[in-house]
């Protein structure tokens, strides 16, 4: 076969400070940088989606079509300038034909400013082009938010089960599988949707950990029945009404499918009050984490999950540091500060110095201010470094001049770039052996977990002030379904806007 390729990934948080511009995609941060054409190919050694959906292509012998692979990191809407300028890549490749299938390695939760359903309405477009036979299939992230209009224009969605998501590659194959199946079964498979009434906090997905690594368990138990199943538990930061948790799956009797979705969504409704989260105050965290470290071998790890650059986040405040230095920490680090003009400065006075500097704090996150105070440059670098942890290993990445600056016990990433912190590389370029620290604060929610748990004493998650609400029932909602729980156990959306009249 031709088989057309093409990514295009964004997780949108609608109540972050900061948009996805195109230069956002042309970097990357975080994802590889925007590749064109054949360049797209390079990816087959990356552990992204469309790289296991290349290494099947190839071994298989079927020619392959790049177009264009753009991700950025999660933020508040991508720009309708950077939005149709890579969708309009696509849909201009697709228009000039010359293949047999569509692959589209998507996000699943992409809002732009135009646009509450950024993939539906690219499938939309594409499929419009190449009519109801030639099949489309599709590759998703665990936090996409499903919409209707995506599972009714694909003949087939599939999503990552891991969450720190080590299996982005091998969903690709996953999604290679499923266009094999589809075409080898002539028409379209039956499918099956079912969303589920309640949001589920971020922290609550994680993989490793129950119960969400139960409930995956079940889906690919009940899975040996049928073609394919998928979950995504949502991204529950996203203000359109179709934001949430949902299953879905494809068989090729119809009776088949509906049974199995069934079957996981009741598992999951009667199972609700455990996917809720406790968090712990900055200080709470702070006092825990010192008491624990106090003969360990290992660090005790923080996740500062509010300011995580990875679910929108600018990775710039400051609540954690301040809660540390109360308390007294000592060796502690925290990272990564996003704060350019601090990173400059710190390049510009060199190490040794000490200068005085009003750090991080530009989310405008009420309850948050830039920490003022007199820094010990400890470490410089140009910031360039490889993921050498599950995750993107191998992969190039840059956080642009960077620095380690120290204040009292407390030393300090900071960097040009945002990035969320799930290597340990990130602090190493920084001049901070994250092993050798009594103490680390992440910038990130679950995803340090895949290289960070094996060094780690205890994991503790702090509720900081930042701009991604942990819990999605503290979030100001205007367009989210009015009969949506806000949190597992809790009020629907109507329920609260009553209480609050």
């Amino acid at each position: 076969m031709k088989i057309l390729i093409a990514g295009f990934q964004h997780e949108t948080n609608t109540f972050a400070p900061t948009k996805a511009s195109y230069q956002s995609f042309i970097q990357g941060e975080g994802f590889p940088p925007m590749a064109h054409g054949d360049d797209v190919l390079k990816l087959r050694d990356v552990n992204v989606p469309i790289g296991g959906f290349i290494q099947w292509a190839e071994a298989q012998g079927h020619e392959l079509i790049p177009v264009i692979w753009a991700g950025a990191s999660a933020s508040a809407h991508v720009t309708k300038d950077a939005y149709e300028r890579i969708a309009g890549a696509i849909v201009e490749r697709v228009q000039a034909g010359g293949f047999d299938a569509i692959y589209l390695d998507l996000h699943g939760a992409m809002v732009t400013e135009h646009l509450d359903d950024g993939e539906g309405e690219l499938l939309a477009r594409v499929r419009k082009i190449i009519g109801e036979d030639m099949p489309l299939v599709v590759s998703l992230d665990l936090h996409a938010n499903v919409t209707a209009r995506m599972v009714e224009l694909a003949d087939a969605l599939v999503a990552y089960r891991t969450y720190p998501h080590v299996d982005m590659a091998e969903t690709g194959l996953r999604a290679a599988h499923l266009l094999a199946r589809r075409i080898a079964h002539g028409k379209p498979l039956k499918r099956a949707m079912r969303r589920i009434p309640f949001l589920i906090p971020v922290n609550g997905m994680c993989t490793l950990v129950e119960p969400a690594r139960g409930m995956y368990g079940m889906l690919e138990s009940l899975e040996r029945e049928v073609v394919s199943l998928s979950f995504a538990p949502g991204f529950p930061a996203s203000d359109f009404d179709e934001c949430g948790p949902v299953f879905w799956g494809y068989a090729l009797d119809q009776d088949a499918a509906d049974q199995a979705v069934d079957a996981l969504y009741a598992q999951l409704v009667n199972d609700e009050a455990r996917w809720n989260v406790p968090f712990l105050s900055p200080d709470e965290a702070a006092r825990e984490a010192i008491d624990a470290s106090r003969d360990a071998t290992k660090p005790v790890i923080i996740a500062d999950t509010q300011d995580n650059p990875g679910v929108g986040g600018d990775s710039n405040t400051m609540g954690m540091v301040r809660a540390l230095l109360r308390n007294g920490a000592r060796d502690a680090a925290v990272g990564v500060i996003w704060d350019e003009q601090a990173a400059r400065a710190a390049h510009r006075a060199g190490v040794g110095a000490r200068i005085r500097l009003a750090l991080g704090g530009g989310s405008n996150v009420p309850g948050d201010s830039p920490l003022e105070g007199e820094f010990e440059v400890e470490y410089l670098s140009d910031g360039r470094f490889r993921f050498d942890g599950p995750m993107l290993n191998g992969m190039s990445g840059e956080l642009g001049p960077t620095a380690c600056l120290r204040i009292d016990g407390v030393r300090i990433a900071v960097s040009s770039i945002k990035m969320q912190v799930f290597d340990r590389n990130l602090f190493r370029v920084a001049g901070i052996e994250p092993e050798r620290m009594k103490i680390l604060v992440n910038k990130s929610s679950v995803h340090f977990r895949a290289d960070f748990e094996p060094i780690a004493h205890r994991v503790l998650v702090a509720k900081a002030p930042g701009p991604m609400a942990a819990d999605p029932a503290d979030l100001p909602w205007r367009h989210l379904d009015a009969r949506m729980r806000v949190r597992p156990m809790g009020p629907t959306l109507a329920a609260l806007r009553a209480s609050a009249a």
